[in-house]
């Protein structure tokens, strides 16, 4: 339901931006918005019809206006949360952006040199700054720590199909010097 700042559902008060997600906000004769699904569903569940807020009886249900300010802010929120679709929430088995804070974006890359994965937001610089573009990006992976030789210290940038596993460049030319190597995203 809405109101001024806050959303209220029969009775009780809710700090969100579910006050922004219901059906067009329209105001009542105490000064209170409400969708009209909230209201009319408050108002079919109580004996009297009052305001869940300012608790103003009504003697007959009132009649709505829609009130055009709000609709107007309501519906211009809905747009720019639309536009990030694209960055919902991560979900299980899905790789969390390792920048965000608060609710973990889903990664659409992971960065071999700075071992993180990135949202589209914070990904941005890898694909403007100069230094960060000549960095690998490959699809996300969780665990970029377990992308380091151990041995080297050095990234595990290419796959040993003759011991099937993941090996650096210095690798390659000691214990997989023989051995049949391909970078990682070949294989």
């Amino acid at each position: 339901m809405f109101k001024n700042g806050t959303s209220a559902t029969y009775g009780f008060l809710k700090q969100s931006e579910e006050q922004f997600l219901c059906s067009e906000p329209n105001t009542t004769s105490c000064g209170n918005n409400f969708c009209m699904v909230c209201i009319t569903k408050y108002w079919d569940s109580k004996d009297l019809c009052l305001c869940p807020l300012s608790q103003e009886n009504f003697y007959r249900r009132p009649k709505l206006c829609v009130n055009t300010t709000y609709k107007e802010v309501v519906e211009n929120f809905k747009r720019t949360r639309d536009k990030g679709k694209d960055e919902s929430p991560s979900k299980p088995g899905k790789v969390p952006c390792d920048v965000c804070t608060g609710t973990k974006r889903k990664a659409l890359k992971s960065c071999l040199v700075c071992l993180a994965s990135y949202c589209k937001t914070h990904l941005e610089p890898h694909q403007i700054a100069s230094p960060l573009k000549r960095h690998k990006l490959i699809n996300p992976v969780e665990n970029l720590v377990d992308r380091i030789c151990q041995k080297h210290d050095r990234l595990l940038e290419l796959f040993c199909r003759t011991d099937q596993t993941c090996v650096c460049q210095f690798c390659t030319e000691a214990d997989h010097k023989t051995h049949d190597t391909v970078p990682i995203e070949e294989e």
